[in-house]
């Protein structure tokens, strides 16, 4: 069974659907671990002052913020908690657009949206809406304390929630700074026949069972090879797991009426700024506290 990594509610209107965010994507690539080749034990990274060289006992670090060159303002972490988002377990639905109007450099990460056995209908609802109506749902969500903006769309019998870039993140073609020699170049007609030939001549389908990491293959094989060959050793590691408790469903239809009617959360967009305006005025207060 797929592992959650979050367990939380959809919200939008007054609808609550409970969900388990479950990663859509695995790690690619090798990982290579630091290890002292006399006793095979693994190597960590020291905390290193980097103008004395020596070393820095835990207890004497400190988290500061760059104002200036050469100049930094310590920040506590109680103060850093006080400014976190507030978990609220919950994907917060504020508007539904069309798929096309989110620019592809504000994709981050995938996600799939698992249903809970109490939410499964409306779950299924929810993914009919958006394949009748063309649409993909704008939501803000809070997993481990990161606040993320993401869009939750239809993926074949599925949810999935893509985790977006905010837009202040993301360059604009400005940072650039191309040259009126690109920006304003006239292909001739006839190069430009002979490109678009040549893109019709290289043109294919999307097969992803073609791609392959050639150097992960290699090493892996490589590792695989000194194996057998009893090349060899033991390295223990260890993990955890985390659990979160999901929210409550309640009757769809009814849900639906009040939400439909006019009356508070009517609308996404309204819950969505009331709910911004609540955290914004809580986290007010919660950074006065810490001052």
């Amino acid at each position: 069974m797929a592992r959650a990594i979050w367990k939380g509610a959809i919200s939008f209107g007054l609808v609550h659907i409970p969900v388990s965010l479950v990663s859509a994507t695995s790690a690619s690539g090798v990982d290579f671990d630091w290890l002292d080749e006399r006793t095979m034990d693994p190597v960590g990274y020291k905390r290193v002052n980097k103008v004395t060289g020596k070393e820095v006992a835990s207890e004497h670090i400190v988290k500061g913020v760059q104002f200036e060159k050469g100049s930094y303002v310590v920040i506590s972490d109680d103060e850093i908690k006080a400014a976190l988002p507030e978990a609220t377990q919950t994907i917060d639905i504020f508007s539904f657009i069309d798929s096309a109007d989110i620019p592809l450099l504000h994709i981050s990460k995938p996600y799939f949206l698992a249903p809970d056995k109490r939410g499964e209908k409306v779950y299924a609802l929810l993914r009919e809406t958006l394949i009748s109506t063309g649409k993909v749902a704008l939501a803000h969500v809070v997993v481990r304390t990161k606040q993320s903006l993401a869009a939750l769309m239809p993926l074949d019998s599925a949810l999935a929630l893509i985790m977006l870039r905010w837009p202040s993140e993301v360059r604009s073609i400005a940072y650039l700074d191309l040259k009126s020699s690109v920006t304003e170049a006239k292909p001739t007609a006839k190069e430009l026949d002979m490109a678009k030939r040549l893109v019709e001549d290289m043109a294919g389908e999307w097969e992803p069972d073609e791609y392959h990491n050639t150097f992960e293959e290699d090493i892996m094989a490589l590792v695989e090879q000194k194996a057998n060959a009893g090349e060899i050793q033991a390295v223990e590691t260890g993990g955890q797991d985390e659990e979160r408790q999901s929210a409550d469903v309640v009757d769809l239809t009814e849900l639906l009426k009040r939400s439909l009617g006019g009356g508070k959360g009517s609308k996404g967009g309204k819950t969505a700024k009331a709910s911004e305006s609540k955290a914004s005025s809580s986290g007010s207060s919660r950074k006065k506290k810490s001052g």
